[in-house]
């Protein structure tokens, strides 16, 4: 009698059951988090910078024009590196890299336990790490893409936001633009979160059309710097199709793509996947997660609003779909002619990327899951008989991907900068100009680096504008660029002409990321400093040329966005206060009546 009315409490009727995950278990959630946090960054206690692939950090780095606008190439790291260069003007280098991969894996784990509409903490302990311990977290964090990570963790609280708006909570709508905000880092970001406002606030329910009308136009004003930039760019924002097969998911084991993105992994870059996804069994692990996925599904539409369960399926498959495109037989040619012939459809090359909104419902889908089947196995034997499933599903995600822990088994580890960087920084912003990096390539390795491959960072470090080569190679496949610069600068090298009748000021040689470059190649140049592993060169047939017009539009789209997020903040904080001065001045009735 006992046990049959305990679990009657702990599965609430639709209705009277939480629309989000419940606060009763702060204290686990955040023990959670945290240790999932301190487990995968582990490296990070030790001092420097990680450095790989599309992640660079730099001491400090400047903002400028070229930062908040790219003049000739596409705005991906838009308004990304501006923020960086803002916060970085507070923050020294090495703690914001910090501030952010914490910020990342605690929001996670924190957002997930907090959405799964449950009472129970061990069903919520499986949510938050159902989707902090993801192969798609660990591979998008193992190619350096932190700023689509950071929208990742942002979902999670998007949604319940989301939610709040539909039943009317107050302040419900300064949430969901908060963490709107936060996901418009990036563009695929921004796309997301305005895809997902759409999909979720839009409806009929009291006060839809203000929230929804404000929901949509705010987020919409926050990708303006991006979308503006994209514009405004020399470049006609047109992709080289070559890049679909390139970037299509991949197989990581005996499965196939499909079963590899049906476990949230697929990236196309197998040096940014973990071993552990060839492994044998991960394919069945991945079958065992759906299940039990599919049996959590009743219970979400029983705890949720109607009709919104239906609309975070549909963001779900759709995003499943998306990322399905460049090997879904006959989709190849479609996703090909797009990015050829449509500016920005070459967000869609990578798009295993847009897998996030699967991934969350597939580990609130699992949480519920679980906890229908620990009730069905508790009526069946014991309660200890249900709680060991709880604790199995809680620890499934880390028995099938044990290398994410500590940096991705160690593959994320801190490194010192050498002092030629600043030397170099500080020569060429004393006499500020273009500047050229060889070797001409998009991605360096170093031995100081332990052989990580990095993007070229000389264009966050130097803080002026440097042209490299924005072409991709892989597995033989040249993928080319959109910059109309580079591609200038890269026919000068193809024929064999000196680099110094590109006509850039400076020219910066990395010794220790290839082979020594042709002397042809600096002829007619000055060398102005020789250390350590660089090689700066001076162009004496340089000549200032007028400052190019950087578009109004640009600066006034940045503008706008900033002091929406401003304004949000200032509304929440100001909410906050009047609260507090409210609470002080009521009266004991009041007190004990709230």
């Amino acid at each position: 009698m006992r046990e049959r009315q305990r679990r009657a409490e702990s599965v609430p009727e639709r209705g009277s059951a939480p629309s989000v995950g419940s606060r009763s278990g702060w204290l686990p959630q955040h023990l959670v988090a945290a240790a999932v946090t301190a487990v995968v960054l582990a490296p990070l206690a030790l001092p420097g910078y990680v450095l790989r692939y599309d992640m660079i950090f730099v001491p400090r780095q400047t903002l400028s024009w070229e930062v908040i606008a790219p003049a000739t190439a596409l705005p991906r790291a838009v308004p990304q590196d501006a923020v960086v260069a803002l916060a970085n003007q507070l923050v020294p280098g090495w703690l914001l890299q910090r501030l952010v991969l914490v910020a990342i894996l605690y929001l996670a784990a924190l957002g997930a336990a907090r959405l799964v509409p449950t009472r129970r903490t061990a069903v919520q302990v499986v949510a938050a790490l159902g989707y902090a311990w993801t192969p798609y977290l660990a591979e998008r964090l193992l190619i350096g893409q932190w700023g689509l990570l950071v929208a990742y963790a942002a979902l999670p609280w998007l949604v319940r936001a989301a939610l709040g708006v539909r039943a009317g909570e107050r302040g419900a709508l300064r949430r969901l633009l908060l963490a709107a905000a936060v996901s418009a880092i990036t563009p695929t970001g921004g796309l997301l979160a305005l895809v997902v406002v759409a999909v979720l606030v839009v409806g009929r329910y009291r006060g839809a059309a203000r929230s929804a009308s404000v929901g949509v136009g705010v987020t919409l004003l926050l990708n303006a710097p991006w979308l503006v930039a994209g514009f405004t760019s020399a470049g006609d924002g047109r992709s080289d199709p070559a890049g679909v097969a390139v970037f299509a998911a991949r197989a990581e084991n005996w499965a196939g793509p499909l079963v590899a993105l049906a476990g949230t992994g697929g990236i196309w870059n197998a040096q940014a996947t973990p071993a552990s996804r060839a492994g044998l069994l991960v394919p069945l692990a991945t079958g065992l997660l759906l299940v039990v996925a599919g049996c959590g599904v009743p219970l979400l539409r029983r705890r949720w609003p109607t009709g919104v369960v239906g609309r975070l399926g549909l963001l779900a498959v759709g995003s499943w779909l998306a990322a399905a495109l460049g090997v879904l037989p006959g989709a190849v040619t479609v996703l090909g002619w797009l990015v050829a012939n449509v500016p920005g459809a070459g967000l869609l090359r990578d798009g295993q990327k847009l897998l996030i909104p699967y991934a969350l419902l597939l580990a609130i889908t699992v949480a519920l899951g679980a906890e229908r089947l620990a009730e069905l196995l508790a009526a069946r034997f014991d309660v200890t008989t249900g709680r060991v499933l709880l604790v199995g599903a809680a620890l499934l995600p880390v028995a099938v991907l044990p290398d994410l822990a500590f940096g991705g088994a160690g593959r994320l580890r801190p490194v010192a900068w050498p002092a030629d960087w600043a030397t170099v920084a500080r020569l060429v912003q004393e006499r500020p100009g273009e500047v050229i990096s060889l070797p001409f390539q998009e991605y360096q390795s170093y031995a100081w680096n332990e052989g990580q491959v990095v993007i070229d960072p000389a264009p966050r470090y130097l803080g002026v504008p440097v042209l490299i080569d924005d072409t991709l190679r892989v597995d033989g496949t040249a993928v080319a660029g959109e910059d109309p610069q580079a591609a200038r600068v890269r026919d000068l090298l193809g024929a064999g002409e000196p680099v110094a009748a590109a006509g850039s000021r400076w020219v910066l040689v990395q010794r220790a990321a290839g082979p020594p470059v042709d002397p042809a190649t600096l002829a007619g140049l000055q060398r102005v400093y020789a250390d350590g592993d660089l090689t700066l060169y001076e162009n004496p047939q340089w000549r200032p040329s007028p400052a190019p017009a950087r578009p109004g539009p640009v600066g006034l789209a940045h503008l706008l966005a900033g002091m929406v997020v401003l304004a949000i903040g200032f509304s929440g904080a100001a909410r906050r206060g009047y609260r507090v001065v409210a609470s002080r001045h009521a009266s004991p009735a009041e007190g004990e009546g709230g």
